[in-house]
């Protein structure tokens, strides 16, 4: 290990890791019937002491919590879906935003996870590569000043707007991400980086993660399998049957190296939560098995 990851301590930096592992939340049939209970159990099984929120989590923060701090663990982010980019929900957005800060607040929280999903290839039945939006002028300035209001709401409630690009949307691409952190208050709208989702896009996320780390506060590791999204194009498959076919994994069974991603966040005092993501069908990859996979790599690279 680096000196330099040694900034990465457990004083400094939280594990989590995401139930994607174990079901999916956007597409409801990449699901064997793991049960909360049992998806929550193996999480704190594998090393893990943090979680983000799934579908089949309980609503109430206080049957959350007591589930969650029965295992040793803590909510690392819920995730709210924004749509300033389509005509007359800005107020439902705001409204979405706002109940899910309640939540984070009540959960003891500190951050919370937003993405643009105007007209989003992602979730649809289309290819995906060809089909995801692309902003124009009006576009990122609609984008810009609902997140810089919804970074403001988030700051008067002592959280922090982590905005999260992602594959088949408006912020898709490294190009797309300097164009929205240069668009957006550096004091309250921060960048989740997601490895996998940047490496699918095309780019690199090292290259990111020297560019913006002074904006980065969460990180989500994500690895992915070249030959899997090499297919994904070729054949023009949608985002869940790149899933299905196993485009994402977690860190150590892919093609990303993380270590040196790390010692960029270490070299800039990185300090939140770095949360393990592969959205995988679970009837082909065991999520225990690949949680402590996870776990034991990151055991190598942090030394803890």
């Amino acid at each position: 290990m680096s000196d330099v990851l040694k900034n990465l301590s457990p004083d400094r930096v939280r594990l989590g890791v995401t139930p994607t592992l174990w079901w999916n939340d956007d597409f409801p049939s990449i699901d064997i019937g793991i049960p909360f209970g049992q998806c929550v159990s193996e999480m704190a099984l594998a090393g893990f002491t943090g979680t983000s929120i799934g579908h089949k989590y309980p609503a109430d923060p206080a049957e959350l919590r007591r589930a969650l701090d029965l295992r040793g663990l803590q909510v690392s982010e819920p995730w709210v879906s924004t749509y300033f980019t389509i005509a007359d929900m800005d107020e439902q957005t705001i409204a979405n935003f706002e109940e899910r800060l309640a939540f984070m607040k009540a959960m003891g929280g500190t951050d919370i996870v937003v993405a643009e999903f105007g007209r989003s290839s992602h979730v649809l039945p289309i290819a995906l590569f060809a089909n995801r939006p692309v902003f124009d002028d009006r576009d990122w300035d609609l984008l810009a000043a609902g997140l810089n209001r919804l970074g403001d709401i988030a700051a008067g409630s002592e959280i922090r707007l982590c905005y999260h690009h992602h594959m088949g949307t408006g912020v898709m691409t490294r190009a797309d991400i300097d164009r929205l952190m240069a668009a957006t208050n550096p004091d309250t709208v921060h960048l989740l980086l997601d490895t996998g989702h940047l490496a699918c896009a095309g780019d690199d996320p090292l290259a990111a993660a020297k560019a913006h780390a002074r904006r980065i506060k969460h990180v989500h590791l994500k690895d992915f399998r070249p030959d899997v999204l090499s297919q994904v194009r070729e054949e023009s498959l949608s985002f869940q049957q790149g899933i299905e076919a196993g485009i994402f994994t977690v860190p150590g069974d892919g093609a990303i190296d993380f270590a040196p991603i790390l010692e960029v966040l270490a070299s800039a005092d990185y300090e939140g939560w770095l949360v393990v993501e592969a959205e995988q069908d679970p009837a082909k990859a065991n999520p225990l098995e690949y949680a402590i996979m996870a776990r034991s790599y990151l055991r190598k690279i942090l030394g803890w």
